[in-house]
Order: C-alpha cells, then sequence, then structure tokens
C-alpha cells in the first residue's frame, strides 16, 4: 500500500483527538475540513482493498455497515447528550440519509455513467427486493407515527416502537442473508462473475486495509461532529432552517459511500454503485431505528419519528420515482436527471420551507 493511505487515516484520527481538546480556531477548523477529506478518500480507497479481497456483493456490504454503524452510535451519542432537544435527530437523519442516496448519490451515478458509457444495467432481481424492503421500512418508521393514535403527536407508544425496531433488524437481516449468501449472484454484475479483475490483495493487506477503514470511518465521523457546530453557526447567522444542520451532517458522513459509488459508475460498475447505496440506505433505517428505541426506552428518551407533510410527499415522489427509474434494470442519463431533480426539490424545500 502507498504510504499516503495508511497516513492520512491515522492523521484524521490524531486531528479529531486534537481538535476534541483544543479549542477552536479558524486554522484549526481548516485543518479539521483537509483531515475530512483525508479521510474520505483514504476510506473509499481501503474499503475497495477490502472488496476485493472477500468479493462482491460482501465488499460493498463491509463499507456501507461499517458506516452505518459509526453513525448509529453518533446519532445515540447524540441522544443521550441532548435529551429532548434531540427528540427528532433520529427521524432528521435517517430520512435525509434515505434522500441523499436515493435521489442524489443514486441519481448521480446514473448521470455520470451514462455520459460516459451511455447505457449501463445491474440486476433487478436484487434491487428491486431492497427498493421494496427500503420503502415499506420507510414507511413504517417515518410516515406511520403521524397517524397513529395511541400517542399524541407524530410519535410512536413504547409498544409500537418495539414493534417498529424489531421488524426493522429483521428485514435487515433478512436482506443481509439473501445478499450474502441465499441468492448472493443476484447482487454480482449482469452476466454473473466478478465486476473487477484485479488480484486480490494478500490477507495481510486486506486485514490492514479493513482496520484503517474503521480509523478513516471513525475520522470522518468525529471529523464532521466537531465540525457541525460551526455548520450550526453559519446556518442560524444565515438564517436558515435547523434542518439544514442536519442534512449537513448526514452528507459528511455518507461522503466515502459516496465517493466510492460515484467511482464505480464511471468505471460501468454500476452494480456495485447499486449495492452501496441501496445497502447503505437499508441499513441505516434496520440498525439506526432499533438502536435508537432501545436508547429511548432504557433512558427514558423521547422520540420523534413522524415527518410532517411536505417531507411525506417528497418521500413519496421519491419512492414512486425511484420504482419506475430503477424498474428495467437499465439506466441511461434520463433517469439520473429525474433522480437529481427530486433531489433538488428536496435541498431548495429544506432551505426555503
Amino acid at each position: 500500500m502507498k504510504h499516503w493511505w495508511t497516513v492520512a487515516p491515522l492523521f484524521a484520527a490524531v486531528l479529531m483527538l486534537v481538535a476534541a481538546v483544543l479549542p477552536g480556531s479558524a486554522f484549526l477548523s481548516i485543518l479539521c475540513s483537509l483531515g475530512l477529506v483525508a479521510a474520505v478518500l483514504a476510506a473509499v480507497h481501503h474499503a475497495e482493498v477490502v472488496a476485493l479481497k472477500v468479493g462482491e456483493p460482501l465488499g460493498t456490504l463491509v463499507l456501507a455497515l461499517a458506516v452505518t454503524l459509526i453513525e448509529t452510535s453518533l446519532i445515540v451519542s447524540l441522544m443521550l447528550a441532548g435529551g429532548e432537544d434531540k427528540a427528532v435527530l433520529a427521524r432528521d437523519t435517517v430520512y435525509a440519509t434515505v434522500m441523499i442516496i436515493c435521489n442524489g448519490v443514486i441519481g448521480f451515478c446514473m448521470l455520470m455513467g451514462g455520459l460516459r458509457h451511455r447505457e449501463q444495467t445491474f440486476r433487478i432481481e436484487g434491487a428491486g427486493p431492497e427498493f421494496a424492503a427500503l420503502v415499506a421500512l420507510a414507511t413504517l418508521v417515518l410516515v406511520l407515527p403521524a397517524f397513529t393514535t395511541t400517542a399524541p403527536g407524530p410519535v410512536y407508544s413504547s409498544g409500537q416502537l418495539i414493534f417498529a425496531g424489531l421488524c426493522s433488524f429483521l428485514l435487515w437481516s433478512v436482506f443481509a442473508f439473501s445478499q450474502t449468501v441465499r441468492h448472493r449472484d443476484y447482487f454480482l454484475p449482469p452476466g454473473g462473475g466478478q465486476e473487477s479483475h484485479l488480484p486480490p490483495p494478500s490477507a495481510r493487506t486486506a486485514w490492514m486495509s479493513f482496520v484503517l477503514l474503521l480509523v478513516s470511518l471513525v475520522g470522518v465521523v468525529g471529523l464532521a461532529k466537531l465540525l457541525s457546530p460551526i455548520i450550526g453557526a453559519a446556518v442560524t447567522s444565515a438564517g436558515l432552517p435547523q434542518a439544514v444542520i442536519g442534512i449537513s451532517v448526514a452528507f459528511l458522513v455518507l461522503l466515502p459511500e459516496t465517493v466510492a459509488a460515484v467511482r464505480a459508475a464511471r468505471a460501468d460498475r454500476l452494480q456495485t454503485s447499486m449495492n452501496l447505496a441501496l445497502g447503505s440506505a437499508l441499513a441505516t433505517i434496520g440498525l439506526t431505528v432499533p438502536a435508537v428505541v432501545a436508547a429511548s426506552l432504557l433512558f427514558n428518551l423521547p422520540v420523534v419519528l413522524g415527518l410532517p407533510p411536505k417531507d411525506m410527499v417528497l418521500l413519496l415522489l421519491t419512492f414512486l420515482v425511484g420504482t419506475v427509474t430503477l424498474g428495467s434494470g437499465r439506466t441511461t442519463i434520463m433517469q439520473g436527471a429525474v433522480q437529481l431533480l427530486v433531489f433538488a426539490a428536496f435541498l431548495f424545500l429544506s432551505l426555503v420551507p
């Protein structure tokens, strides 16, 4: 491995620790921003090394699962620290993640891949059920709480929270088993075989990359958390809605997967892009919601999951458009443009609600 790929994660981790101790300054903020970019690029590199060793689709699951687990830990820790002020944090984070991935990441991958290769294909046998699971879980977690009557407001009762958490984890577990064991071929490129013809790395190199991948992701999430107050202050001074803070942090946390997915699409490996994007969105709900439910019940934390009407409409539009654009297993720049239009609407209406 090149020394830069080894140094960058360690630099980001050390910088995160230094920034947590020293008082904030403009110079330190610039360093944190540079460290964040370095950690993102290093995470993508090490995820690709691990993927070469374990093969697809397990390789893409490694990156999606690692990011989701660290993101979930960040959400729960912020909820414990913030109490009632963070009651909507889980909802906003899950919603922003789904919208960014399903519209922004997938749309950009389709557009970049279509511009370079005219038309690309992926296995609808895997993407179809995966997208259906995402629709079901997002509706159960983000929409139904606004219509239940057991508890007042857009919230679930304790029993309903437990039910939603169990359903989320069980359905994600079934998906992970299907992707890696029972129907592994559904998540391989059309025609079968691996998408990469590079020789697999040695076991030592793969394990080193796995450790450095975790270090990189910790650096990404930690630096994103340290930079979030700066983002929050900028949002407040600009008079923007507070929801923009959650979107900004979600953008930072999702950077490694986004870069990896776009690079795969430009290399005519759209199947890898779909595995990364949809798998990450599904893991965000399937792992984050059970952890939030457990924290809420153990520490008596309030949790608001139901979305406001505007966001419900955008979520419904996302699923309707996604059903059409993903339904054929073939993509062009047109599908990418449609997805990015919905993504632009999500961003604009977050700024101008």
